[in-house]
């Protein structure tokens, strides 16, 4: 079995060289990392599993100096989009206590920033040494990454921005059978799904398609309640859908600004919860209200985000991914005051 020195040898390359190249690093020319390679596979080089794995923690434990700086992007059009907004907040705050612990840090570059080109952000992060970008996402779910980044090791979370990447997400799908799974058991036998149209979307329309679904294997079909889709909170179509279809628990997938406004327009109506409706939400932060359900696990999200990233980063996987990795994380439940005790 041939070494990374013989391959060297044979290559008129430098062993460091040949070791970088064989990790499909970035700073060596594609043409001479093929041309290693070619090599390497004729004289029948194969990586030692274990020698890989010592020497990147080696690499790691190196990188404990809080100098490694991973870049933290987003296409909102705030540099900051996390400060004030809640969930995000949470979000950043797990990725900056899981990088601090990995020995980097974390440094926000706003793409869409006045007089900034894509090409120069560049120039400035690559003069940086910076190689992993956490991306937050846009408020846009069609919006595409700039090609000018698509050599860094990039991670975003949840299913805004279409360019192939690899992604922290809610695990939208065993969150909405989870939540359906919950009221059966608290002897509720007819759910109705209100779902906020921009919810719907990020979900990547899994809440419909799960409860369609669900309701059809164990209520059979069609669903004895029709879907209520809705932008806002508005009395009138919603009143007008309880009167008319009249489920026994209502699971609200919305997001958490419109909770107030939908516990007031239960009380404005005299409905009483949970003695004549049971409610279920599921949506990025209950804490704080007097609703049950599930709520997003921001901080594990925004840890994943940096543990996937620097795992890519150790393993020189840059560039867009030809196939993308996906780690879901599912949402916590926390107990209100909302649905009826068995």
């Amino acid at each position: 079995m041939s070494s990374i020195r013989h391959i060297a040898q044979m290559a008129a390359l430098s062993s460091c060289t040949v070791s970088l190249a064989l990790r499909n690093h970035p700073k060596i020319p594609a043409t001479t990392r093929r041309r290693i390679w070619r090599i390497a596979r004729r004289l029948g080089y194969r990586p030692n599993a274990k020698i890989a794995e010592l020497m990147a923690q080696i690499r790691l434990n190196r990188g404990q100096r809080l100098e490694s700086c991973l870049g933290v992007i987003s296409l909102y059009d705030s540099p900051r989009p996390w400060e004030g907004v809640p969930h995000l907040e949470r979000i950043y705050s797990g990725m900056k206590s899981r990088a601090e612990a990995l020995g980097y840090r974390l440094e926000s570059f706003w793409l869409r920033a006045p007089r900034m080109t894509y090409m120069r952000l560049r120039k400035i992060l690559d003069a940086r040494g910076i190689q992993g970008l956490l991306c937050f996402g846009s408020p846009e779910l069609e919006d595409e990454l700039p090609p000018e980044f698509d050599h860094y090791a990039i991670v975003t979370q949840g299913v805004s921005i279409r360019t192939p990447l690899h992604r922290i997400a809610s695990h939208a799908y065993n969150d909405m059978w989870r939540v359906l799974r919950k009221v059966q058991q608290l002897g509720y036998k007819r759910p109705g799904l209100v779902l906020g149209d921009y919810e719907g979307k990020r979900s990547a329309h899994a809440y419909l398609c799960v409860y369609l679904g669900w309701c059809h294997l164990v209520l059979g079909s069609p669903p004895p309640i029709p879907v209520l889709q809705l932008t806002g909170v508005e009395d009138a179509p919603l009143v007008h859908w309880l009167r008319k279809h009249r489920p026994d628990v209502v699971i609200l997938a919305h997001h958490y600004d419109v909770l107030r406004d939908f516990d007031r327009l239960l009380l404005r109506n005299g409905i009483r919860v949970p003695e004549d409706l049971g409610v279920a939400v599921v949506t990025q932060m209950i804490t704080g209200t007097r609703f049950s359900g599930l709520q997003a696990n921001q901080r594990l999200v925004g840890q994943w985000a940096v543990e996937l990233l620097v795992a890519r980063i150790m393993n020189a996987d840059f560039g867009l991914p030809a196939h993308p990795r996906i780690e879901m994380v599912e949402m916590e439940w926390v107990e209100g005051k909302t649905l009826r005790s068995r």
